[in-house]
């Protein structure tokens, strides 16, 4: 038998239909993840050393075949990562919070830096060591726009130069265009492709992205990183042309990547070169 911290230790009852007895493995006593485990009871939330017998068995969670990406060590998941930044941007260290959390130092570690799905009660005691809520650490704000978290501690704040914007620009998907209407100033996001370097994005006729046709625009695309409260932004400006030569129009559309998410009839394509590029990144201070 072997586990890994985060498994679940499952004891079967002796008899049918005879209750059963299971418990998170919050602390390994050999590196190969034989046993004695340490094992936290959900009927408790006790912690007992214990030497499994032959009525219990491991469920690997998050270690099931088909799981691993090939390239290592996985990289921790979302609630792993909104927990280690809770604790790093209140100076907490891993032992301290592990102790407010009544749970070992090794099984915190495991959490910061695997996919896990700990348990309800694991993250009610995480939630109270770190000041924060169990909805907090699971995303449940990820519908909320977004921003609304803490910042950093020591956050830094860079400009980006034109080929740094030029890579993030060409990761494609969805940027926001800036033009002028007959009812004033008006931002609205669509999907766009980079080709040539030329900013390529399909839309309707008579809608307030054709409106960029014949004049200079602005075209924003950005990436928030809620859980780390980091991201960074680039901003085009640059004319924006209509495309009408038919062959031009058919390679933009085969290297699309996506079709519009809006819908509806878009087969109007406009393409905006880049006069002037700028970007801004905010990181901890210490990057």
């Amino acid at each position: 038998m072997r586990a890994h911290l985060g498994d679940q230790l499952v004891i079967e009852g002796p008899a049918t239909g005879a209750p059963r007895r299971d418990g998170e493995i919050v602390g390994l006593h050999h590196e190969d993840g034989t046993p004695p485990y340490d094992v936290r009871w959900s009927d408790t939330q006790e912690v007992t050393l214990l030497f499994p017998g032959p009525d219990a068995h491991i469920k690997h969670l998050g270690h099931e075949p088909g799981t691993d990406t090939g390239a290592g060590t996985p990289p921790p998941g979302d609630i792993g990562r909104r927990v280690a930044t809770e604790r790093e941007r209140r100076g907490l260290s891993r032992e301290e919070t592990a102790r407010r959390a009544r749970m070992a130092p090794d099984y915190l570690a495991y959490l910061e830096e695997h996919p896990g799905d700990p348990s309800p009660a694991t993250l009610i005691r995480l939630a109270a060591a770190l000041g924060t809520s169990v909805q907090a650490l699971r995303g449940g704000g990820v519908d909320l726009p977004p921003g609304q978290g803490m910042a950093l501690l020591h956050p830094q704040l860079w400009d980006l130069g034109p080929e740094e914007c030029r890579a993030l620009l060409s990761t494609h998907g969805v940027g926001r265009v800036a033009v002028t209407t007959p009812e004033g100033p008006a931002v609205v996001p669509v999907n766009y492709e980079v080709v040539d370097g030329a900013i390529a994005f399909r839309t309707a006729p008579g809608s307030v992205p054709a409106a960029a046709v014949g004049s200079e625009i602005a075209f924003e695309v950005d990436h928030v990183d809620e859980a780390m409260s980091r991201g960074w932004s680039v901003l085009a400006v640059g004319p924006a042309q209509a495309v009408t030569e038919p062959d031009e129009v058919r390679r933009l559309t085969e290297r699309a990547h996506t079709a519009p998410w809006a819908g509806g009839e878009r087969e109007m394509w406009v393409a905006i070169q880049p006069a002037r590029l700028t970007g801004r990144r905010i990181t901890p201070a210490e990057q």
